[in-house]
C-alpha cells in the first residue's frame, strides 16, 4: 500500500476538555480541525484505517495524541487529504503557516518528533479549513518536485 503525507478533516460537534496524555488537558471547541501526519510505513496509508478504528470505537489504543482526540464521541472524521510524499511537516506548517484569521493552532499537539508548532488546526469553517489543508497539500509537493528537479 502506498505511503506519504495525509491530513484528516475532523469535525467536532460539541466543545469539552480531553485528556490528550503527556500534554494533559486541553479544551476542544467544537468546529473543524486538520491534523497532518505521516503514513510512511509498511503499511502505508492503512494508518488512516486505524485513525478511523479509533473514532469508531473500534480500537481503544492510544498511541498518538491524535488517538486521544479521535477517541471523543464528538469527533469524526468528514475528510482526508493524501499525497504521496513525505511532506508532514511542510503540510503542516502551511496549515499553520502565518496563522489567519479564525485559523487557531493547537500548540505541540502531533510534534512531539519534529520542530514544528503544532499538526492540528482548528477553524470555524469547514470550507476555509479544507481549502487551506488542499492548498498546503498542493504547494509543499510542488516545492518538493521543484527541489528534485
Amino acid at each position: 500500500m502506498p505511503g506519504g503525507t495525509y491530513t484528516l478533516v475532523l469535525e467536532r460537534d460539541t466543545s469539552r476538555p480531553i485528556e490528550v496524555g503527556a500534554l494533559g488537558e486541553i479544551e476542544f471547541p467544537a468546529g473543524w480541525y486538520a491534523y497532518t501526519g505521516s503514513a510512511l510505513g509498511s503499511g502505508g496509508f492503512g494508518r488512516i484505517d486505524r485513525h478511523r478504528a479509533v473514532a469508531e470505537g473500534d480500537n481503544d489504543t492510544r498511541h498518538w495524541h491524535i488517538d486521544y482526540l479521535l477517541g471523543d464521541a464528538a469527533t469524526t472524521i468528514a475528510r482526508v487529504v493524501t499525497t504521496e510524499a513525505d511532506i508532514e511537516c511542510a503540510v503542516a506548517k502551511r496549515v499553520d503557516g502565518p496563522t489567519a484569521a479564525g485559523f487557531d493552532r493547537v500548540d505541540a499537539f502531533g510534534c512531539s518528533d519534529c520542530d514544528c508548532r503544532s499538526h492540528l488546526i482548528h477553524h470555524e469553517q469547514q470550507e476555509k479549513l479544507v481549502g487551506a489543508v488542499t492548498a498546503a497539500h498542493e504547494a509543499a509537493q510542488e516545492e518538493t518536485t521543484a527541489a528534485t528537479e
